[in-house]
């Protein structure tokens, strides 16, 4: 068990060090997104000569860029926009790998290349807790966050939530102490340059993602394991065959989680030396290293989102706060939080018809769980979007394999390469229904491919009837029609309203 109190008491003065770095310094940050905003105000508030440089117009930028001048940032802006970088330090984000050559050349020239996160890993106070995974990484950083806050409520401890959630931190730091807690989002992109760990790392699973950004699975995997480099204290899932080979080599504790019983075999030798939180019928219960019998957390209709993968999410965020937060503080917050928005998120009811924006799923795996949270209902789903070379037969079987899917709508770039793949699945099963006598396996379900997203939207309404469910699961990343996930939700929201 981890306390905060096993911190140094001695006051941290990052916002000293951080003058010290960049008063007088050039700063360049790369992307003229929201969260790079504040960072570019609290650096000019440093001291420090702030240029933003983006491939946007500033016609496309709009409001954004009247906010970098604000901020007392310059702009660098068009096609050209990464050609002589000339600077102290160099903020990348997420989407700019670290070894690419404009990066290398400046680097060469005497910049230092970091991210926000990097640095705020780095200076800050407060004791953290670190989430990374493929699916289900901002949920339990949200949900972390939310115990936190019910523990500590009205108390002299600081809570606070950012990172690739959507949150930036560097400039709060001086708002921390030592009594502070952060519940933080890493991404594999963030997480391929930080070399200071969390407090507590939790890797929720690692699946195929984002692999149109990495080189393949290997450096996926190894970005997502240096979240447990010199932690504290792991979190990770038990039933995923890459996090349990982590967990074989983690120099830390660790706490497992799983949404299976595990086997005697299996208990004895996770409790040999570890932990583990784990469905026991209609419970989560823990079973702590050396103690003999389970201790009840909650039971699994005490979680008001839907779906034995927010379970999971949340026995990974009740396994991180062990030590730290009560059961009955984590128990409030599973009978009230509502859910994070783009996740599962039931827009409206409209004629019988319940719509849900789950945008976030940018992965077959993350469809497949969203598929499986809506049991009681036809649904027809709504998938398609961003090519990230991942492939598409999880959701395939995953779509073949629920009895209530009723119609599949598919837009976006991936549309055809999604409907092959169905296509495939389809017949597979019906050679395997003539072989085994199954009519299960020769049912048809109707795909349909509409370019455009909005008409997507409205033909997926146009195929439910009242009772049905509409749901918006992509599988796909946004970018080849929408900046970010939450403006492919926040369209679907605006549509479904409108109808």
């Amino acid at each position: 068990m981890i306390s905060p109190k096993s911190q140094s008491k001695e006051t941290n003065n990052a916002m000293k060090t951080l003058s010290e770095m960049f008063r007088g310094k050039k700063a360049v940050l790369l992307g003229a997104g929201v969260s790079n905003t504040p960072l570019a105000s609290f650096l000019s508030s440093l001291g420090a000569k702030v240029e933003v440089r983006d491939k946007k117009t500033r016609e496309a930028l709009g409001a954004a860029a009247d906010g970098f001048d604000k901020a007392g940032a310059s702009l660098v802006l068009g096609e050209g926009y990464l050609e002589n970088m000339r600077a102290d330090y160099i903020f990348r984000s997420p989407g700019f790998r670290p070894d690419m050559k404009e990066l290398r050349d400046a680097a060469e020239r005497g910049a230092e290349i970091t991210s926000e996160m990097e640095l705020f890993m780095k200076v800050r106070p407060a004791f953290t807790f670190g989430v990374t995974g493929s699916d289900g990484k901002s949920t339990t950083t949200t949900v972390i966050y939310k115990m936190l806050c019910e523990k500590f409520a009205g108390s002299e401890h600081k809570i606070f939530l950012g990172g690739n959630i959507g949150y930036p931190l560097l400039h709060r730091v001086g708002e921390m102490d030592e009594k502070s807690f952060v519940s933080v989002e890493l991404s594999s992109f963030q997480l391929m340059t930080i070399d200071t760990p969390p407090d507590v790392a939790v890797i929720t699973n690692v699946s195929p993602n984002h692999l149109n950004w990495h080189t393949g699975m290997d450096e996926y995997i190894a970005a997502k394991a240096k979240i447990l480099s010199g932690a504290k204290r792991a979190v990770l899932n038990f039933k995923n065959e890459v996090t349990r080979e982590l967990g074989r080599g983690c120099l830390c504790p660790v706490t497992y989680f799983t949404r299976e019983t595990p086997t005697d075999d299996e208990l004895k030798e996770i409790c040999e030396k570890d932990g583990i939180i784990y469905v026991s019928g209609e419970d989560i219960v823990y079973r702590k290293s050396g103690a003999k019998g389970e201790t009840p957390v909650m039971k699994l209709s005490d979680i008001l989102i839907p779906g034995m993968h927010n379970a999971e999410n949340y026995m990974a965020a009740c396994a991180a706060v062990y030590g730290i937060v009560e059961t009955e503080y984590s128990l409030k917050v599973a009978r009230e939080f509502g859910g994070v928005k783009h996740r599962l998120e039931l827009i409206r009811i409209k004629d019988g018809v319940y719509y849900y924006n789950s945008s976030i799923d940018s992965s077959p795996t993350r469809t497949a769980a969203a598929i499986s949270a809506i049991t009681d209902k036809p649904i027809n789903i709504i998938c398609g979007g961003y090519d990230k070379k991942i492939p598409f037969e999880p959701l395939a079987r995953a779509i073949y394999d629920a009895p209530n899917i009723k119609s599949v709508t598919l837009t976006g770039a991936t549309a055809e390469k999604i409907s092959a793949v169905l296509e495939k699945e389809k017949e597979k099963r019906k050679e395997s229904g003539k072989e085994n006598g199954k009519e299960s396996e020769k049912r048809e379900i109707p795909v349909h491919i509409e370019a455009d997203f909005k008409e997507a939207v409205l033909y997926a309404s146009r195929m439910a009837q009242s009772g049905d469910a509409v749901l918006l699961s992509p599988a796909c990343a946004s970018f080849d029609a929408f900046e970010n996930f939450e403006r492919r939700g926040d369209f679907f929201r605006d549509t479904v309203n409108n109808i």
